[in-house]
């Protein structure tokens, strides 16, 4: 009796708790405030009913027959597309899986890790919807299965659920809807108040067992939200036979099948194919998947995906969503001019500038995708083709000339440049026009990243190395100028007389991994103060701002004490943070280019406002820095370093050695040939 009246007692004290207050926000980010929403007491479930804005419509877009068929792309040019309607737009991604954030995910299983201004490490489907849309997105965009069980955990542990039995129905689902109607109502675009429209992408493929919850809590969510609140975007493949050379349908009619039995409904089908789909193809869909073939489009293969928008425009994509969202007398006709005039800049480019990428993930592509996108928003400013030689760091170390002298030797030809036997008058061939080193954790391929890094300082090729690629390049510095020759991080070295990379402090305090952007008290990103700055900073973007805004994601940063010396034998450290004590951007001065930053400026570079960094890269590659900086307005000190049209006319770098210049400091993507990324 002790036993229940304990209980008792304990159920009467939660009951007036959640009576006095209304539980709002999003898994642990919530917090308790003056009930200004009702809260709904169902008896059966005993649930709280989230915030819902009344006003908000719901796009949904999911994928059936295989994975890998561009979803996110089809999201984010629907929301682009909506967008050039005149509508505001948000995104929230679904992940099903049981991770709670893309964190700890190798790049080879999942593609980069894309980080947001709010610290959030996320999928990289939500770089592309910020791209597209130019929106900044914060953690709670992207929902996982480990973020809602995490979160309904807490709360059965809490005993918000009033010691009932925790099921994946109704609380899980439940738990789902609460996260979708809560995120898409924060403002993404700088302007307040909700949006009009969230488009909600479902990763996984129709029929995977991990997404099943997520289905479930969506069919749900269709019927709460009524008839013109909630379009359903069902992307599929309709493969031909090369053997018979027909389309076929039946891949698309079982997965929107399967789709309608789990409880969902497609109002328009977005059909993947090599080709357009003929009219029979059509009409076949419609009558077997119950969609109006004015709902039917095809995405077929484009050569570059600025023009998948403009493929949706062309089929009225955007009236069959609008006329479904009861949207038709209120938008206006989308409005793409300026996309369309940079997506015929981008397919008339000829001109080719080419960049090595030194990394030690290029086995998946999609694990630089955000450094691939910024290059290619440069070199469109540039007008150049870019091309990306992709270099596996750890094929330019000694170690692989002694085990495989032939990938040794194909990896230091593709950066040099050397006399080709079929070339007239000696004329150098091959080689790149610049090098980037981007981020990465872990020791395997360090060596050959600091031989690239000094590749590019002695031979005055353009660099650019970020997070790591920075702290490779202090590195490379140390050894070769200063003589320290066991000079490393202590990430790869722990035991190295001369730690020129060390762990952060605070997060050898805090004892866990650091999170990936430093916030300020208002969630937002760092901003980092920079001193005597260097030209570059003056591109387009950066102006005549004493300051960056950028995203982190590192452990690691430059030793501080080894600062002086560091900056007495040459090297610059023109930004730092606001304490003035962490390094944040590296130059050499005698370079025509080589800059090295901790921060990861590909995460905020968008089609026509290319990151300054990358824009600073591809000038320099093509020689266009100088005209680049005079059109910011600033005049340039090329010519005091020895450089013209930012190509070098003298080395400043022998045998290792540096010279001081007496004048200050010059403060479709093709690769290798074989196929085209975008």
């Amino acid at each position: 009796m002790i036993w229940r009246g304990g209980w008792q007692l304990w159920f009467d004290f939660r009951i007036e708790k959640l009576a006095g207050a209304a539980r709002i926000g999003v898994g642990e980010a919530s917090e308790v405030v003056e009930p200004t929403t009702e809260v709904s007491r169902d008896r059966d479930r005993d649930r709280e009913v989230a915030f819902f804005a009344p006003n908000m419509k719901y796009v949904l877009v999911t994928g059936g027959v295989v994975s890998g068929l561009g979803k996110g792309v089809t999201a984010s040019c629907i929301g682009l597309l909506l967008k050039s309607c005149g509508l505001r737009v948000t995104s929230i991604k679904i992940d099903p899986y049981l991770n709670s954030d893309a964190g700890t995910m190798s790049p080879f299983e999942h593609g980069e890790v894309f980080v947001l201004d709010d610290g959030g490490e996320v999928d990289l489907d939500l770089g592309n919807y910020e791209r597209f849309l130019d929106i900044t997105l914060m953690r709670d965009n992207n929902i996982t299965t480990g973020k809602i069980y995490k979160s309904v955990i807490n709360k059965e542990r809490k005993g918000d659920y009033l010691g009932k039995t925790v099921q994946v129905v109704p609380h899980i689902t439940d738990a789902i809807q609460e996260w979708i109607e809560r995120a898409a109502i924060i403002p993404v675009d700088g302007k307040d108040g909700p949006a009009d429209i969230c488009v909600i992408e479902l990763g996984g493929t129709i029929g995977d067992i991990e997404s099943m919850p997520f289905i479930e809590a969506l069919g749900q969510f269709s019927y709460r939200v009524g008839p013109g609140n909630f379009c359903l975007v069902h992307v599929s493949l309709v493969p031909v036979l090369n053997v018979v050379g027909e389309q076929k349908t039946k891949p698309t009619q079982h997965s929107v099948r399967g789709l309608r039995g789990l409880g969902l409904m497609s109002n328009i089908l977005a059909c993947r194919s090599t080709k357009v789909l003929d009219d029979n193809v059509k009409g076949k869909l419609s009558q077997f998947c119950h969609v109006p073939e004015e709902n039917i489009v095809t995405l077929y293969d484009v050569p570059n995906i600025w023009r998948i928008p403009l493929l949706l425009r062309d089929q009225k994509a955007h009236q069959a969503i609008l006329k479904e969202l009861n949207l038709l007398g209120i938008a206006r006709e989308p409005d793409l001019t300026e996309w369309t005039a940079r997506t015929k800049v981008y397919d008339m480019l000829h001109d080719p500038v080419k960049i090595a990428m030194v990394g030690k993930y290029i086995g998946l592509k999609d694990s630089y995708l955000s450094v691939l996108k910024a290059l290619l928003h440069a070199s469109v400013g540039c007008r150049r083709k870019l091309v990306v030689e992709w270099v596996e760091a750890s094929h330019l170390e000694d170690i692989t000339a002694k085990e495989d002298p032939d990938i040794y030797r194909a990896a230091w030809n593709s950066l040099k440049l050397f006399p080709s036997k079929d070339s007239l008058n000696g004329r150098l061939m091959q080689g790149v026009d610049g090098i980037l080193v981007p981020g990465g954790f872990g020791d395997r391929g360090v060596q050959g990243k600091i031989l690239a890094a000094k590749y590019a300082s002695e031979s005055k090729v353009p660099f650019l190395g970020i997070c790591l690629g920075m702290q490779i390049a202090v590195i490379e510095f140390a050894r070769s100028v200063l003589g320290l020759h066991d000079a490393n991080s202590t990430e790869f070295d722990t035991k190295t007389t001369n730690p020129c990379v060390i762990f952060m402090p605070e997060v050898v305090q805090k004892l866990i991994w650091e999170e990936p952007c430093v916030c300020d008290q208002g969630g937002h990103t760092s901003r980092f103060l920079t001193a005597n700055l260097p030209s570059f900073v003056f591109l387009s973007r950066y102006g005549d701002s004493t300051f960056v805004d950028e995203r982190h994601r590192h452990r690691y940063e430059v030793n501080p004490e080894m600062i002086s010396e560091l900056e007495a034998a040459g090297l610059s450290f023109v930004g730092r943070d606001e304490s003035g004590r962490r390094m944040e951007i590296v130059e050499l001065p005698s370079h025509p280019y080589f800059i090295g930053v901790q921060f990861h400026p590909e995460f905020k570079s968008r089609p026509g406002k290319p990151s300054a960094l990358f824009s600073g890269l591809i000038a320099a590659s093509c020689g266009q820095l100088d005209s680049l900086l005079n059109k910011s307005g600033h005049v340039s000190k090329a010519m005091a370093n020895g450089i013209s049209n930012g190509k070098a006319t003298s080395k400043a770098r022998q045998n290792g050695n540096y010279f001081k210049s007496s004048k200050g400091s010059l403060n479709g993507v093709y690769s290798n040939g074989n196929g085209v990324h975008h």
